[in-house]
């Protein structure tokens, strides 16, 4: 197992990165993963986080996937309106194209998955329905599926995460928000529209988490738009003790 932490200058950010990364390149198994050609998997860490790497090293081993960590910041993981602020591209083509030229990983959808927890979920099925050409599958744990909140915010207003100017820089103007790119429902009916091929979507949740019923919201808009889907819940609330246990269920379906 090879462990990188990596620097480069990010045109998306305009300024030097770091992301860290796990490549089970020395690992042997009689598995028929050991077999297969290395897959990729972006993990995107939550708001209030840092990127760092939750998946057990024993599963990157077993079903033969490398693990980049990014450090999406408290951005929502979405193309901010300042200057530097454009992580939804980061995560869709910057960082892919990088992971390619460098390590000759993540070279197609088949071969490439995303997951992320709370905001780092939302990141995750919106960047998949962002570029359904470069992910093949998406796994959102516990997902910060607020665009309905931040659509009825007005200036002043906030909660007790952030107030109204965080959430217009991560997603623009609030009364437009439902009709834009940073909504994955808006990214839904446009691909369902021009035909195209959705990535296959995997989410769960805890039922006492206070982002249940935001869960099963999108889980319902899916099933109604006839978008095949897999959602799953079981008793736990926002933290570690939820995602630890659902975590190797979640890459089981991405690489089993």
């Amino acid at each position: 197992m090879a462990f990188f932490t990596v620097k480069y200058h990010s045109r998306c950010l305009n300024r030097h990165i770091t992301f860290d990364m796990l490549l089970p390149n020395d690992e042997h198994t009689d598995s028929v993963y050991g077999k297969l050609p290395t897959r990729t998997l972006f993990l995107l860490h939550g708001y209030d986080m840092s990127g760092w790497n939750w998946v057990p090293e024993y599963l990157a081993i077993k079903y033969n996937f490398a693990v980049v960590v990014p450090n999406g910041e408290n951005s929502f993981w979405l193309d901010g309106i300042s200057t530097g602020h454009k992580f939804a591209s980061l995560l869709g083509e910057e960082l892919p194209d990088y992971i390619n030229k460098t390590f000759g990983l993540a070279k197609n959808s088949e071969d490439t998955r995303i997951m992320g927890l709370s905001m780092g979920g939302f990141g995750a099925l919106h960047t998949a329905l962002a570029y359904p050409e470069r992910f093949g599958a998406a796994v959102g744990m516990s997902s910060a599926l607020i665009v309905h909140e931040v659509a009825g915010m007005k200036p002043g207003s906030g909660n007790d995460h952030a107030n109204y100017e965080y959430y217009r820089e991560c997603f623009g103007e609030p009364d437009k928000v439902l009709e834009s790119p940073a909504n994955p429902e808006y990214l839904v009916d446009g691909l369902l529209a021009a035909g195209k091929k959705l990535p296959e979507i995997y989410m769960c949740c805890g039922t006492e988490d206070f982002l249940t019923e935001n869960n099963r919201a999108f889980h319902r808009f899916l099933t109604d738009r006839g978008v095949k889907h897999e959602y799953y819940e079981g008793p736990g609330v926002h933290d570690f003790s939820f995602w630890n246990e659902y975590t190797p269920k979640m890459i089981e379906l991405l690489f089993g």
